[in-house]
């Protein structure tokens, strides 16, 4: 038997801003941000569990906060009880009935969740000696359906039917993994595209891109009609026809607006439309998919549960789902997104960048390919070239894919030189010869 000894948490800030790395048209200052914890116990291995929420700066602090009001349900803990029943661990933390009541399952409040229920992952992988991805596409069907929280989902997907596509995937899965450690998983990368890139930039990057494999690349849109057919034509020109060009206006249009401003992009034969409305409006993007068709509506960075998820796959609101490592509540919510996912024959291409979030997310997909939909066609996790020197197990990102990792974990641990420099306000970077960036952020 082993205790949770202590949740320490952190708040550490990137100023990407500087450089106008991760800038879109509704962000155009990120500074990239992890509210950040450690999970740690009294056991003689010494494993500990990390976590985080990505945030793009201000309001980090916030996250942190959130992460440390959830400490009371795990200090002091039995760590093989609810490492053995992480659904009910999950539960423990979601049902809380007075911290319900600042979501219910929604913003800051749910997110920690997600970060400590993570952690618990991580944790949970470390002690198993193998990769998150392996461990999840080792479990029974009936482990995973444990995970899930069925409420609210069962008139889109019942334990019953998720069991059942569960079981159907099973035999394919050693074969599966075997193709995953020898092919890799299909990448796609946003380096080129973000909006406070001068076009020199751009089309430097998109060559850069195409050289190092990837198939596809997304340009950020949405601040000027003028400057969007302007750079989509000149990442056009310069990747050639063969190459996917995605475009995300990262929330920033109404409905009838996306879809003219889409209308005028399309002739540069778009892979897809990402966030083009209010993560919220299930019907607006409805009806915006409906007006850009043939270009797919993709969507999910920002999406709050797996409810909304839901409900955009019955309204044939969403043709890629994007599933984010730090957005839901965690793995388990997560899964119960790829089930959904599964249940309605629509492909999932993770949203990632940020700090950590290509880490964490590449799992998700590898065992969603491993042990739920079995299949790689058409989808791709993003792939940002920022920030990954900060973490002990970075992502081996090659030749357009993402390679397995083989480190025991869920990839979300940072070293602790980065979470001593970039500690805000007080961390090296922020401070001394650094002071006036925190005037500036």
């Amino acid at each position: 038997m082993s205790t949770i000894t202590a949740v320490d948490t952190f708040d550490i800030r990137f100023p990407t801003s500087l450089e106008l790395d991760g800038s879109d048209a509704m962000n155009p200052d990120p500074d990239y941000s992890a509210a950040y914890l450690i999970i740690r116990t009294d056991a003689e291995d010494g494993h500990e569990g990390h976590g985080f929420v990505f945030t793009i700066g201000r309001g980090n602090e916030v996250e942190a906060a959130a992460i440390e009001a959830l400490r009371h349900h795990v200090l002091g803990r039995d760590a093989e009880e609810l490492l053995g029943d992480m659904g009910a661990a999950w539960k423990l933390l979601v049902h809380d009935s007075q911290l319900r009541w600042l979501g219910p399952e929604k913003g800051v409040m749910h997110m920690a969740i997600g970060a400590l229920v993570n952690a618990l992952w991580d944790l949970k992988a470390k002690r198993a000696g193998l990769p998150l991805w392996d461990l999840l596409a080792r479990m029974s069907p009936e482990e995973l359906v444990s995970l899930v929280d069925f409420r609210y989902i069962t008139d889109a997907l019942t334990p019953e039917q998720a069991l059942d596509m569960l079981h159907r995937a099973e035999p394919g899965r050693e074969e599966r993994r075997v193709r995953l450690l020898a092919e890799g998983y299909p990448g796609y990368t946003t380096t080129p595209g973000w909006l406070g890139y001068s076009d020199e930039k751009l089309a430097r990057l998109a060559k850069e891109a195409v050289a190092e494999g990837f198939t596809q690349i997304k340009l950020k849109v949405g601040a000027s009609l003028e400057d969007d057919i302007r750079r989509v034509r000149l990442a056009r020109e310069t990747v050639g026809p063969d190459i996917r060009i995605a475009l995300d206006a990262n929330q920033r249009w109404d409905v009838a607006e996306a879809i003219d401003w889409v209308g005028q992009l399309a002739p540069y034969d778009i892979a897809w439309i990402e966030e083009p409305t209010s993560p919220d409006d299930v019907l607006g993007h409805a009806a915006i998919a409906k007006g850009v068709a043939p270009v797919p509506v993709a969507t999910g960075e920002h999406v709050q549960n797996r409810v909304v998820f839901k409900q955009l796959l019955q309204a044939g609101a969403v043709g890629v789902v994007q599933i984010d490592a730090a957005r839901v509540a965690g793995v388990n919510e997560n899964i119960a997104i790829l089930l959904l996912a599964a249940k309605f024959g629509v492909r999932v291409c993770p949203h990632a960048g940020g700090v950590g979030l290509c880490e964490a997310v590449q799992h998700l997909s590898m065992f969603d390919f491993v042990a739920v939909s079995g299949d790689k066609n058409g989808r791709m996790i993003e792939f940002v070239d920022h920030l990954h020197e900060h973490f002990v197990t970075p992502v081996d990102v090659r030749d357009g894919c993402y390679w397995p990792p083989s480190a025991p974990g869920a990839g979300s641990e940072m070293i602790s030189n980065s979470l001593e420099n970039y500690s805000y306000p007080d961390g090296p970077v922020w401070s001394g010869a650094s002071a006036s960036l925190t005037t500036q952020h």
